[in-house]
């Protein structure tokens, strides 16, 4: 599969890898992304790994109060010094994310803190669900497991598309944040507020 130059450059850019490592990755990886950031990462090639691995001890809780004044979140984002907590590329990047929390309203901040039993709970129902619609038993499990996929990667933080620019996930612009500023960023927890709820 082909690729552009601009996609070379953009996945250099994600991981602080050299170009000719890009471009082996993407090549690796028929053009995938996604797939050739963990490639990177699993060769320890990229900085945004190694970065992650650092402990994060510093950073802000950073509030968000929407127009409406009806939703709010509150938002603890780490880092590993108090030079980049004060940096105005990260107070950007609480922005961000506290807008996009307020907009998306994600359950979890990755799959780990989704409720298991809410995820059986959905894949009966989209087991009953192939098997109403007549699709043969053989691949009625792909069926599912697509769906709890497309279901975890809806609700979970870092697997959402970001809402100001939807070819990027939350994951996507924390790692150009670290790339950036050099240090691990982390996503600790958040809390979002509604009106009524």
């Amino acid at each position: 599969m082909s690729f552009t130059a601009q996609e070379v450059m953009e996945l250099r850019k994600i991981t602080g890898a050299g170009m000719m490592d890009c471009k082996k990755a993407l090549n690796e990886t028929n053009g995938d992304k996604d797939a050739a950031i963990k490639y990177l990462r699993e060769k320890g090639i990229s900085k945004a790994a190694q970065k992650a691995e650092r402990t994060t001890r510093e950073g802000r809780v950073y509030s968000y109060i929407h127009s409406n004044d009806k939703v709010g979140v509150l938002l603890e984002l780490n880092c590993e010094s108090d030079f980049v907590a004060r940096n105005e590329i990260f107070e950007q990047l609480c922005k961000d994310i506290a807008m996009h929390i307020a907009a998306s309203s994600p359950m979890a901040i990755d799959e780990d803190g989704l409720d298991q039993e809410k995820i059986k709970e959905e894949a009966e129902i989209y087991r009953n669900k192939a098997l109403n619609d007549g699709k043969p038993e053989k691949i009625v499990d792909r069926i599912v497991e697509g769906q709890v996929d497309k279901y975890k990667k809806q609700n979970c933080l870092l697997h959402q598309e970001f809402v100001k620019d939807p070819d990027k996930t939350i994951k996507d612009i924390i790692t150009d944040a670290v790339m950036t500023l050099g240090e691990n960023i982390q996503v600790a927890r958040f809390v979002r507020f509604s009106l009524g709820e």
